[in-house]
């Protein structure tokens, strides 16, 4: 009798920490804007989409439907990138700052 109490309260816990993970993935795409600038060269594409790649091979979710055991995570980059659903900034185009002198 005092398992099953423990494994209703596990049970109880585990769905309460499952409805505040959700809401906190909900709460964080809604807050994300993405509004990347326009890719100037295919080079840029290329290094840009390689880079993303490495990112989805380690885990990270693809944000256009794709089936990744079926699909390169390459190819998901390259849509990505297209559809303008990742976020990104040119570090050569950042301004200056003055040095103090």
């Amino acid at each position: 009798m005092l398992l099953g109490i423990y494994s209703k309260e596990i049970r109880q816990n585990y769905m309460a920490d499952e409805k505040d993970i959700e809401e906190q993935i909900d709460e964080a795409t809604q807050e994300e804007i993405i509004d990347p600038p326009v890719i100037d060269s295919k080079y840029r594409m290329i290094i840009l989409a390689a880079q993303r790649s490495k990112q989805l091979q380690r885990g990270a979710i693809p944000r256009v439907d794709a089936d990744i055991r079926k699909t390169k995570p390459t190819r998901i980059a390259m849509r990505e990138f297209e559809n303008r659903k990742v976020n990104f900034t040119f570090t050569d185009q950042l301004p200056e700052t003055k040095p103090n002198t």
